[in-house]
C-alpha cells in the first residue's frame, strides 16, 4: 500500500475503526473487493478507484483509493457529511492520481499504460 507522502492526514480513529480500515485495505491488497456497504466504485475519480466507508462513533469516514498493479494507493481520507462526494474531494483525488500515474507509469494514464503493456505482449509473442 502506498500513501502519497505529505498529502494525506489520517484522522484520529478509535481502535475499532482503525482495525476496520486495516482489515478492509488488507482484503483489497490480497486481491479481494469489499462490497456495499463497505466499499463502492468511484469512477468519477478514475479507473480502478473506489471508496471505503468506515464508521467511527457518530461519523462515517471515507477512504478513496486506487488499485494499481503493484500497490493500493490511498488518495484521500475524509469525513463525508452529504449524500454526494464533494467536488473538491473528487478534484483533489484526480490530481493525486495523475501525480501517481506520472511518477509510476512514465507519464501515462492507467488506461494508456495498460494499452502499452498489451501492445508489448503482442509484439513479443
Amino acid at each position: 500500500m502506498r500513501w502519497l507522502a505529505g498529502q494525506i492526514t489520517v484522522p484520529p480513529l478509535s481502535q475499532e475503526a482503525a482495525l476496520a480500515v486495516a482489515a478492509l485495505l488488507e482484503v483489497v491488497a490480497l486481491g479481494g473487493m469489499p462490497t456495499m456497504p463497505h466499499s463502492r466504485p468511484l469512477p468519477s475519480v478514475g479507473l480502478r478507484c473506489h471508496e471505503l466507508r468506515v464508521k467511527n462513533g457518530n461519523r462515517t469516514w471515507r477512504i478513496v483509493y486506487h488499485i494499481a498493479v503493484d500497490a493500493i494507493v490511498v488518495l484521500d481520507f475524509f469525513c463525508k457529511k452529504t449524500q454526494e462526494t464533494p467536488k473538491l474531494v473528487i478534484d483533489r483525488c484526480k490530481k493525486r492520481l495523475r501525480r501517481y500515474e506520472q511518477e509510476h507509469y512514465d507519464g501515462q494514464t492507467v488506461a494508456e499504460a495498460g494499452r502499452t503493456e498489451r501492445l508489448r505482449r503482442l509484439a513479443s509473442g
